[in-house]
């Protein structure tokens, strides 16, 4: 396994790598996951999922040197693929890759002398990102709603749209601004609703200027360009499923 990457001399260093092998990750576990599947195949050996700083993950084999070059992930991921539910499975996998996620930002901490100041750094950084467990299991989309709720007591009916779309336009975010000045308030609510969702493929926060497109089955928003959809095919999408639940019913052979 090739650790890429390096050499990491500041606490935003590390923290970029953290997050290009947490998006490599969360893409095995969500976009790609029938693919992720595949590979995890209990008749091979002691596999293990591997993020890589290209955003990109790899399930292969342990590195052979001892000791590796860096920390490695949980392994034999495979041998329970069949044992339990999928989503278990899922969730279990991802547990084990926040952990390794962790040793390994924290391995270079260690490895280029970082004090105090710069672990906490890294650490507050990392902490503003939702797990890969709250974003495989729905966990951080239910925390986004409830610190939605709570602190906003208005009245949201109209808002209604945005966690279940009636219509294939209304899956789209980024809508073009209505003339309507009694609409105003309104797109102000849904914009700052908006601003505490996130992608259920990157886990990434919600932009305004980005197009979003709802999973009619989950009710998991997506980045168009995560799931490759673009808004010229969501508008001909009627009823639109995110790859995972376009997969979770598919046949085990």
């Amino acid at each position: 396994m090739d650790a890429g990457g390096g050499p990491y001399r500041t606490a935003e260093d590390v923290f970029r790598d953290f997050r290009g092998r947490r998006a490599g990750m969360i893409k095995a576990l969500t976009t790609d996951v029938e693919k992720f599947y595949q590979q995890c195949d209990p008749e091979k050996e002691n596999l293990c999922l591997y993020g890589l700083p290209t955003e990109t993950w790899e399930v292969t084999l342990p590195a052979e040197e001892v000791p590796p070059e860096l920390p490695e992930p949980a392994l034999g991921i495979n041998f329970a693929r069949d044992g339990m539910e999928e989503k278990d499975w899922l969730a279990l996998v991802a547990v084990h890759s926040d952990a390794w996620l962790l040793s390994v930002a924290f391995y270079f901490g260690a490895r280029f002398g970082f004090d105090k100041e710069s672990r906490r750094r890294l650490f507050n950084m990392i902490n503003n990102l939702p797990t890969i467990y709250e974003v495989v299991t729905g966990t951080a989309k239910k925390q986004s709603k409830e610190k939605t709720s709570n602190s906003n007591s208005k009245n949201r009916s109209n808002s209604k749209t945005q966690s279940r779309p009636a219509e294939p336009q209304a899956k789209v975010s980024k809508m073009p601004p209505k003339e309507d000045e009694d609409s105003g308030a309104e797109d102000e609510e849904d914009e700052e609703e908006h601003e505490n969702t996130l992608c259920g493929a990157c886990g990434e926060n919600y932009a305004n200027d980005e197009f979003w497109i709802c999973c009619d089955v989950c009710e998991k928003w997506f980045h168009g360009k995560c799931v490759k959809i673009t808004p010229a095919r969501a508008e001909h999408i009627k009823q639109y499923k995110c790859p995972s639940c376009s997969t979770s019913k598919r046949a085990r052979v």
